[in-house]
């Protein structure tokens, strides 16, 4: 069984949140801020403006925060992919430390908002479990786990084999690492409660408003929508993985990457338990990553990862996802899948986020799967920023943001890409 009887083919997280609110008003002729972009980083931005007195206006292309901020997988990790190592080696020791820095103060900035400031959205610190497929991995694995800067240390275990059923119960795995600082987050409610904390200071945020062109004008720039022109004394551009056209250097520079995620039907929640113990978050050491979590309420596996070579339709890619799961999971194979879809993650080619600005138009992108913590950390800092240059930069801003050439904002080389690294994990390489 592969579709179970109610399988749709629409996000799990917005079974239980109604779509936002959209102002139905007419665009304003001018604004101090506007923000193309209403995903986590656009929505902590305009809070930040909003409260600092300036008139703030979001748009967006589509539904608001209906990019990967409603839809992602909902986990939270440290989100630098480089170690530390590879940054001090490439940009310095100080650059290198600010940007540890400020990984985890986005971590805590995020669980702040939960359990000080009380916003509702599922945070649960439950834990990651980073799974070795290969022996050869699992050494790797705990190596580089030892390696660490005393500094930035991530709290962990090593789990040998033989303990593998208190982490994960799945043949897959050679031993791996849990993780005891991650955590998880129900995606669509973290968007609802930036919508609600931004508005109520006064910023207004319009869906079905695409950006159709950006030009520069005295004072500022004028933007051409699909409602209308506006003009605006600042623009951040807070697209990630939907940047487009608008900005030709901007596309250049992040790759929209498609990633698919499937929902079980309901299940035992003494399966789910037995499965994930802890309800931890889960993803392992293959070039092609998955990542796996239970449901908040622990009645289903929520499966996500790369379907395909190319991008495609999502119930084409739930039999390949179908199966990618029952691999790691024997026990789901007569199991269905009950929802299914995708969004674009905003990669890199340097696997870092960037930040920064050039005569008043903003940038805040390219998250490489780990926009949850990062997207309204940096959101929040961009913000502060575009209203007060004497807020110090991001360490992100030492950063060179480059592209390569051929690539204008069509990923041609990803299908190969996928392939000859789908190679290298059936070879355990």
């Amino acid at each position: 069984m592969v579709f179970a009887a109610d399988y749709k083919a629409t996000c799990y997280w917005q079974d239980d949140v109604s779509a936002l609110p959209e102002a139905s008003h007419t665009l304003p002729q001018h604004v101090d801020v506007l923000i193309v972009g209403s995903g986590y980083t656009g929505l902590s931005a305009a809070r930040e403006t909003a409260l600092a007195g300036r008139s703030t206006l979001v748009i967006d292309s589509g539904t608001l925060a209906g990019g990967c901020s409603s839809r992602n997988g909902g986990q939270v990790a440290f989100s630098f992919k480089p170690d530390h190592p590879s940054l001090s080696a490439q940009y310095g020791r100080a650059v290198a430390d600010g940007i540890y820095r400020e990984g985890l103060a986005a971590n805590a900035a995020l669980a702040a908002l939960a359990t000080k400031e009380g916003l509702q959205f599922d945070w649960r610190p439950v834990g990651g479990f980073l799974g070795a497929h290969t022996p050869r991995h699992f050494k790797q694995l705990v190596a580089a786990f030892a390696r660490q800067v005393p500094e930035f240390a991530e709290p962990h275990e090593v789990i040998t084999r033989d303990r593998l059923a208190e982490a994960v119960d799945s043949p897959l795995y050679h031993g791996g690492v849990i993780v005891t600082s991650d955590a998880s987050v129900h995606p669509a409610r973290l968007a609802a409660a930036l919508y609600e904390r931004a508005v109520s200071v006064g910023a207004t945020v319009v869906g079905h408003c695409r950006a159709l062109s950006l030009n520069r004008i005295a004072g500022g720039f004028e933007v051409l929508t699909s409602r209308g022109v506006i003009r605006a004394a600042k623009v951040l551009l807070a697209t990630n993985g939907y940047t487009d056209g608008l900005s030709r250097w901007h596309q250049r520079r992040v790759m929209p990457v498609g990633s698919y995620i499937v929902a079980t039907e309901l299940l035992d929640p003494a399966l789910v338990q037995r499965l994930i113990p802890s309800g931890r978050n889960v993803c392992d050491t293959r070039r092609v990553v998955v990542y796996v979590r239970p449901s908040p309420d622990g009645r289903r596996i929520l499966f996500g990862g790369r379907a395909s070579a190319g991008e495609t339709e999502v119930t084409r890619c739930v039999p390949v996802m179908h199966a990618m799961m029952c691999e790691m999971f024997p026990a789901l194979a007569n199991v269905g899948i009950s929802r299914a879809w995708m969004g674009f993650v905003g990669f890199t080619f340097d696997q870092m986020a960037h930040l920064g600005e050039q005569d008043g138009l903003y940038h805040c992108l390219g998250y490489c799967g780990q926009g949850v913590p990062l997207a309204t950390f940096y959101g929040r800092h961009i913000g502060r920023r575009i209203v007060d240059a004497r807020v110090p930069p991001s360490a992100l801003e030492e950063l060179p943001f480059s592209t390569r050439p051929y690539y204008h904002g069509r990923p041609w080389f990803l299908p190969l890409a996928v392939q000859a690294y789908r190679t290298l994990d059936r070879l355990g390489i």
